[in-house]
């Protein structure tokens, strides 16, 4: 390629081709063309004594996961690994992506992964999450031993629960009831975990909300109507019942503040009272006279 090459001397060609020139025949004899073919070599005679062998160069990787070579390089280099399509500087801690708790480290262009060690069957604690699938049988607590699974009370009581769940204890309060009363009728009894509510007080009356005034349990009074009357229950609550009239008489008198007409009090006659045996002219007639008879 117009360039001269010692006699020896190694170079390397485009496409990783490793190139030496050779001194084949002596100076004395004539230069004739020569080249020879081979597989994969490419061989040029040189005119000025010698010739040039290539092959492609030989790499010698030892490593099990060799990186790919650099930009202009040839071979690939073990100053790093290639695990799974991903490149790991050397020295990286990794994992493998369907590794269970599995740990790789890249040392020297070889990558050695561990994996834990689980017990077969169940296991006597608890292991990492996701690592082991064993599950322990038993539960050890408050120095006694319960199976797995098992419910059991806090201190004798029923107002803790508590469960074995994959070798640890889990306990809770138990859940309580919502109450509709106040907070100040509330009342814990002794051993009772949920609070209950206190029955109301007695009233001590009837409190009516239209005007504001409290009557005391027995006490009868007229709401307004003169023909009914309500009476204050020892409960609290009102009992009202209207009055039925039962005498009738043909004039009868009405007095206010009372229900029932009153008949022998005297007669009503044109809008004027008469008391009993009062004798008085008639309104229709002036010659006619009058008089008021209760019977």
């Amino acid at each position: 390629r117009g360039i001269s090459q010692e006699p020896g001397s190694r170079w390397t060609e485009p496409g990783c081709q490793s190139c030496t020139c050779q001194v084949s025949i002596p100076s004395s004899h004539p230069i004739l063309p020569m080249a020879l073919s081979q597989p994969g070599m490419s061989h040029h005679m040189s005119w000025q004594g010698g010739q040039v062998l290539c092959d492609t160069v030989s790499c010698s990787v030892p490593c099990s996961h060799p990186l790919p070579a650099p930009a202009g390089g040839c071979c690939p280099t073990c100053t790093g690994c290639l695990h799974e399509g991903v490149a790991r500087a050397e020295g990286d801690v990794f994992s493998p992506s369907d590794g269970n708790c599995t740990v790789c480290v890249c040392l020297a262009g070889n990558v050695s992964c561990l994996s834990p060690e689980c017990p077969p069957g169940s296991c006597p604690s608890p292991s990492p999450a996701d690592c082991c699938s064993c599950t322990p049988e038993k539960c050890n607590f408050r120095g006694r031993t319960y199976a797995q699974g098992a419910r059991f009370s806090l201190d004798g009581d029923d107002c803790t629960t508590c469960v074995c769940q994959g070798g640890e204890v889990e306990c809770s309060f138990t859940p309580c009831p919502v109450l509709d009363c106040p907070q100040h009728q509330r009342q814990l009894g002794p051993g009772q975990c949920c609070s209950t509510c206190r029955d109301p007080p007695a009233p001590a009356g009837c409190f009516l909300d239209d005007n504001g005034v409290e009557f005391p349990v027995g006490q009868i009074w007229s709401p307004g109507d003169p023909c009914e009357l309500c009476i204050c229950q020892a409960d609290g609550s009102v009992s009202c019942q209207r009055t039925d009239c039962v005498e009738t008489c043909p004039y009868p008198i009405r007095i206010p503040g009372q229900c029932c007409p009153d008949c022998s009090a005297g007669c009503t006659y044109m809008g004027r009272i008469f008391s009993n045996n009062e004798t008085f002219p008639s309104a229709l007639d002036p010659c006619l006279s009058c008089i008021c008879l209760v019977r």
